[in-house]
């Protein structure tokens, strides 16, 4: 059978890339995020299926097996996976990429090392952004998993060290496009050392970002692995790898500046700073214990407190996401609004380890849309609220990041919980929040502590309101 030639091919790509704009605008919104999956969906099929089809592919055993292994660890990695898990698992599926792109690249070059300047500039390219994705993204991938600490590593003549790194990946590309060898090094073994010299890079910069930032650094390496995919595309002349490559990249970019542009920060300070970090020390926490007495409350008290309201707003966090406790969150809503309260939710930006973390938790609990709201929209309104629900949530309530000018996140904008009339904080513990800073709200004369675990206090207070 004659297969497709790479003007054939250009449509289905084209109706490949139609289908990615339209999920990646359905993805924009929760009422269409599900409508953005199955476009995403069918549009990678038609990529794949087509790419089967182009009569230059040599199908063989390898190949077929490649594609159904990888599907089935796909499959079973995304069936067993809950969404605590979900920051870290796409964390790594970034690294796949980045090292698809460096085994492309290196493959491609070792198969044609005269193909030209312009090619070689595009193998150069896409290697060194693949091996800084390829680490950068399992170094992300360790710090979701708690396998490593989220404090930055902040080395002395940080910036200097990658700015080096990034001048001999330049300088090197210069005799590695002229054919020269250098130090005795030939071509193939000047890819081989700025390969290693990017995948160090990787290492390096998000080793220097803090706990606080995971959720930029997990867009951001997003869109590094868009352009990784948009490289590879070049390589192989392939305009299905570069229209969604381009498609990623720029929507991952353009994501992680929305977010560090709610959080008053520049992409820069992510990338190079660590969270709040101007000196050369890693941050630490604020003495918890010097700040006062908190005061508990039990279920029971909670369930009077928030009878007793008519406005209640409601703050999730990575807690509630490890406690699985959405479901019963939206159990707590439902008897709300049926008591004829005002109930709605207050989304940081940063909740969580991963952008819209919260958003989708919340979704896959049936909250509904209209009555989650992001962190501008409700801000002002924490002043006519009688009770707000912190659960889980740590330094996206943290006054400090307003007053304390030593804090690691001041200059963060926070969600205002502390001027409603009464805070009610779900907290297993009185441990600082994953920016490892303490928070002073817990000790405010409004607020009033839940401890245990999130499922099991907001199980217990929806028995009590039940029984009301």
């Amino acid at each position: 059978m004659t297969g497709l030639t790479q003007s054939q091919l250009a449509v289905p790509y084209l109706i490949a890339g139609v289908l990615f704009i339209m999920s990646l605008s359905g993805l924009a919104k929760q009422e269409t995020a599900g409508r953005g999956n199955v476009f995403g969906m069918l549009g990678m099929g038609i990529a794949i299926g087509a790419t089967f089809l182009a009569a230059d592919l040599q199908i063989n055993a390898y190949v077929i097996g490649s594609v159904v292994i990888g599907g089935a660890i796909g499959v079973v990695m995304a069936a067993r996976v809950v969404m605590t898990g979900m920051p870290q698992l796409v964390a790594i599926l970034h690294s796949f990429v980045g090292l698809a792109a460096v085994l492309v690249g290196i493959s491609t070059y070792l198969s044609n090392q005269h193909a030209g300047v312009v090619h070689g500039i595009e193998v150069w390219i896409g290697v060194a952004i693949g091996a800084v994705t390829f680490t950068g993204s399992i170094i992300a991938w360790a710090k979701l998993r708690g396998s490593m600490s989220g404090t930055p590593l902040l080395l002395p003549g940080r910036h200097f060290l990658n700015l080096a790194m990034v001048g001999v990946t330049v300088a090197l590309m210069v005799p590695f496009l002229q054919g020269h060898s250098v130090g005795g090094f030939s071509g193939v073994e000047l890819l081989y050392l700025m390969t290693a010299i990017t995948a160090l890079l990787g290492v390096h910069l998000v080793m220097a970002i803090g706990g606080a930032d995971m959720p930029v650094v997990v867009s951001l390496l997003n869109s590094y692995s868009g352009w990784a995919a948009a490289a590879s595309g070049f390589m192989l002349n392939n305009n299905a790898l570069i229209i969604t490559g381009a498609l990623v990249g720029s929507s991952g970019a353009i994501l992680s500046f929305i977010m560090c542009e709610a959080m008053n920060r520049s992409i820069w300070n992510v990338v190079f700073g660590g969270f709040g970090t101007a000196s050369g020390g890693a941050p630490s926490p604020s003495a918890a214990g010097s700040q006062g007495e908190v005061t508990e409350m039990d279920a029971a008290s909670v369930a009077a407190t928030l009878m007793d309201a008519s406005n209640v707003v409601i703050v999730p966090g990575y807690g509630m996401a490890v406690a699985r406790a959405q479901h019963l969150v939206n159990d707590l809503t439902r008897i709300l609004r049926d008591s004829g309260k005002t109930v709605r939710y207050a989304i940081h930006p940063v909740a969580g380890r991963l952008p819209g973390h919260m958003n989708v938790l919340l979704a896959e609990a049936g909250v509904p849309y209209d009555i989650v709201l992001e962190m501008d929209e409700l801000n002002d309104d924490f002043p006519k609220t009688d009770v707000v629900l912190v659960i889980g949530a740590n330094d996206i309530v943290n006054p400090g990041a307003q007053t304390d000018t030593a804090s690691p996140i001041y200059g963060m904008p926070v969600l205002e919980a502390w001027k409603a009339k009464t805070v009610v904080v779900f907290k297993r513990g009185m441990g600082a929040g994953y920016a490892g800073v303490a928070n002073p709200l817990f000790f405010h004369d409004n607020t009033r502590m839940l401890f245990g675990n999130a499922g099991d206090t907001i199980a217990a207070l929806v028995s009590n309101l039940r029984e009301r």
